[in-house]
């Protein structure tokens, strides 16, 4: 009896070491009684972790003790707060934070140097911190939906930057930073308070997609019509009442557009000065001849 006693105080032991410290009951509910290296999944190109919609408040401790995920989504729950822990994934290289409630991001944040996909849409921000510029891997960033009226000027070491969304959010002007971001192909501020588009802009030489629909904005600067790489550029719901004569050099953009999706020009719901609502009604190629046809004449 006392043989087959001490056995199974062995096994239970031996039980009780390999789970290791009891985890809080929520998270052993998230486990499901599995290890936590269990959730990972292995793709084509990355080991991945999905925590989405899950109803988290706080990020499960058991997640900083899984270095090898690359790829981790912890959106659509309602975290209040990332902890400086996220630094020990180093090995991330896309992280999706989206449709949280965050107001504001861990600035060991910047050592995540294999970072090249960051999602933190639709959170409570009001600032970024400037240590996300040690990302220099980063090419695609999702800040919309927020509550952020600048960016730090270290952002201009984001030189990888290729899709940048700034949209739903406070800006009054452009960052000065984002236009040393010379590989940027796609850029979205729409949705915010910006009055005017600085000259700066012209320095966007890669730039294909270009959305700032529904801000204040009253003219569009004329160096903006050197981008000649855009194919859509989006100014629904302005202010403009004019446009700039050398227009007609985007050649790229293909049509005048009325779908979102649609590549070309969104002008649509401008107070445009006459005859440019009639011209604009012909098409594309009816508004850059009149264009060109006034900028001779002049």
């Amino acid at each position: 009896m006392g043989t087959e006693h001490s056995k199974n105080e062995r096994r239970r032991s031996m039980v009780f070491l390999r789970k290791g410290p009891k985890l809080p009951a929520w998270e052993d509910a998230l486990l499901s009684g599995k290890e936590p290296k269990s959730l990972l999944k292995q793709g084509l190109r990355y080991v991945s972790l999905s925590l989405i919609m899950k109803g988290m408040t706080s990020a499960p401790d058991f997640l900083w003790g899984l270095p090898e995920v690359q790829k981790l989504n912890l959106s659509r729950n309602q975290l209040v707060v990332i902890p400086p822990s996220l630094g020990k994934l180093d090995r991330l290289v896309v992280l999706n934070l989206g449709g949280n409630c965050l107001k504001c991001l861990p600035k060991e944040i910047g050592l995540l140097r294999n970072l090249k996909v960051l999602f933190v849409n639709m959170n409570c921000l009001t600032e970024v911190p400037a240590e996300l510029s040690l990302c220099r891997k980063l090419e695609v960033l999702s800040l919309s939906h927020n509550c952020i009226s600048q960016l730090p000027l270290s952002f201009t070491d984001l030189t990888s930057l290729r899709k940048l969304n700034l949209s739903n959010n406070r800006f009054v002007q452009i960052p000065l930073c984002i236009f040393a971001l010379r590989n940027l192909d796609f850029l979205h501020l729409g949705s915010n308070r910006l009055e005017s588009i600085a000259e700066s802009v012209q320095y966007l030489v890669n730039l294909q997609i270009f959305i700032i629909e529904n801000n204040n904005i009253r003219s569009l600067p004329r160096s903006l019509c050197f981008i000649t790489t855009l194919e859509l550029l989006n100014v629904d719901y302005n202010a403009i009442q004019t446009l700039p004569d050398d227009l007609y050099l985007l050649r790229r953009l293909p049509r005048i557009a009325w779908n979102p999706m649609d590549k070309g020009l969104h002008i649509a719901h401008n107070p445009l000065s006459r005859p440019l609502p009639e011209v604009v009604e012909g098409g594309l190629d009816v508004l850059f001849n009149y264009l060109r046809e006034k900028k001779e004449h002049n």
